[in-house]
């Protein structure tokens, strides 16, 4: 891991050099007073993505108190979103094209010894989530949740093949849901905590891919991270996935991995620039990890409130993932208590 990257041969520019050179160390008492703006025009100037997120913390909970008093602010918000996200849908749908002209770049610039460094970083990758998927999830399930691993990779597999494929965690939202349901946590409590951890609990985009890309791209500059550089790393991955999109949350999440451990803004520009290229590769594993710790936390807390019903987990009829119930199937289920 502690070399992951460094077989790439890039040239930085002397700038980016000297850049490398004046690097200091990560503080990590400083990275949090960075998170508090001084001014918050300031924060959306400078593009301070971290200061941002706590301004948007903070107006959202005033909005929240205000009640129906901010709800003209909320509507142009929502509109704003709505926006936003049909035109990284069109960016998404292009994406191809660009990707493509990556990868025929790295070839016409680099060789083939380029992509070598870029399949063990695939391997990392994929390691690390297979880690927390058949390792940290079913250890959780099996001595918090007192449910079988085997139970639960049955009944949420489907859900797990289809987040791999797609790609996106909203687009599993339905398969997330019915899965959680099968597996013994009430239909309500199940309505409100999968969509909740659609957009925080990204294990996989928030934890998993940002610590290893940040290693992956520093050794690929010859930069040499200190210790203390890898606990904010583990400090950034936890903050940032509270607040992760669904939507190009791995970009966010590893441009603020990088500027914390403070690499010059060309190094971070150019790793993503080669990341990007293999991202769809990565992005299956990492969203069926996303996927695997939104079920697995409704059951957890399910089983800790005591309103997890173990007849639904063990009953082998479940309701199907693709198909819409009936009422008498949904008479079944046990309301939340």
């Amino acid at each position: 891991m502690g070399n992951l990257g460094s077989g790439v041969r890039v040239t930085p520019s002397d700038d980016a050099v000297a850049n490398i050179a004046e690097r200091a160390p990560g503080d990590c008492w400083a990275f949090i007073q960075s998170i508090v703006p001084g001014n918050f025009f300031t924060a959306f100037s400078e593009g301070n993505i971290l200061q941002v997120v706590f301004i948007a913390l903070l107006v959202g909970g005033a909005a929240y108190v205000l009640g129906d008093r901010a709800a003209v602010f909320v509507n142009v918000n929502r509109a704003f979103f709505d926006i936003i996200q049909k035109v990284l849908g069109w960016i998404i749908w292009l994406a191809p094209l660009g990707v493509l002209g990556l990868l025929g770049n790295a070839f016409a610039s680099y060789g083939n010894e380029f992509f070598a460094p870029l399949i063990s970083l695939i391997a990392a990758v994929y390691l690390g989530c297979a880690l927390v998927l058949f390792g940290v999830y079913p250890l959780l399930l099996r001595f918090v949740g007192q449910v079988n691993p085997l139970t639960f990779f049955r009944k949420a597999w489907t859900a797990l093949q289809f987040a791999f494929v797609s790609q996106s965690s909203g687009a599993t939202l339905p398969l997330s849901r019915q899965a959680s349901v099968n597996l013994g946590v009430p239909r309500g409590y199940a309505s409100f905590a999968v969509p909740l951890g659609t957009t925080t609990k990204m294990d996989g985009c928030a934890a998993v891919f940002p610590a290893i890309t940040t290693i992956f791209i520093a050794n690929l500059n010859g930069i040499t991270l200190s210790f203390g550089d890898y606990l904010l790393i583990v400090l950034v991955a936890v903050f940032g996935s509270l607040a992760t999109a669904g939507t190009t949350g791995w970009f966010t999440m590893l441009t603020l991995t990088l500027a914390a451990v403070n690499l010059p803004a060309e190094v971070i520009a150019t790793g993503i620039a080669i990341v990007f290229a293999i991202n769809p590769i990565l992005d299956m594993a990492r969203t069926a990890t996303n996927v695997a710790g939104q079920i697995t936390v409704p059951i957890l807390v399910a089983r800790g409130t005591g309103i997890l019903d173990d007849d639904a987990l063990h009953d082998r009829n479940d309701l199907p993932l693709l198909e819409e119930e009936t009422e008498e199937e949904e008479a079944k289920v046990p309301a939340t208590a």
